[in-house]
Formats: structure tokens, sequence, C-alpha cells
């Protein structure tokens, strides 16, 4: 899982905790991090091709929360 989070579980919980600021400061992070991992994955340098998945899903789990709270 991206950030710090143990399981999905506990990203999930994190993510419904953050308050709006937080969310979008993630989600962010979250992007950036896909952008260089895809970089990364074109020129063989990554590990676990998994993590491109892991992170799409964290992003799909940020803007859920977000359109659930009207924010987007």
């Amino acid at each position: 899982m991206p950030d710090n989070a143990k399981s999905t579980r506990d990203f999930v919980e994190q993510i419904r905790e953050a308050s709006p600021e937080e969310l979008e400061e993630r989600l962010r992070h979250i992007q950036e991090g896909l952008f260089n991992l895809r970089f990364r994955l074109a020129s063989g340098q990554v590990e676990d091709p998994k993590r491109v998945r892991k992170y799409r899903k964290a992003i799909a789990r940020i803007r859920t929360i977000q359109s659930e709270r009207g924010i987007v």
C-alpha cells in the first residue's frame, strides 16, 4: 500500500479519518509516485510490477471518499 499503511483496511481507515486537505495531499503524493513508477517500469527497474495496480486502486479509493463527501 502507498504511504505507511500496513494493509488495505488500515489505508481505508486512514483516508476516512483524513481531512479534505490531507486527502488532496495524499492523492497528489500517490499520483506522483505512480508517475515515477511507470517510468521505472518502462526501463525495467521495478521489482514488483503489482505496485502499479496498488497505486491505481489507492487513487480510486481516495477519489471515492472524496465523492462520498461531495468534495470533488
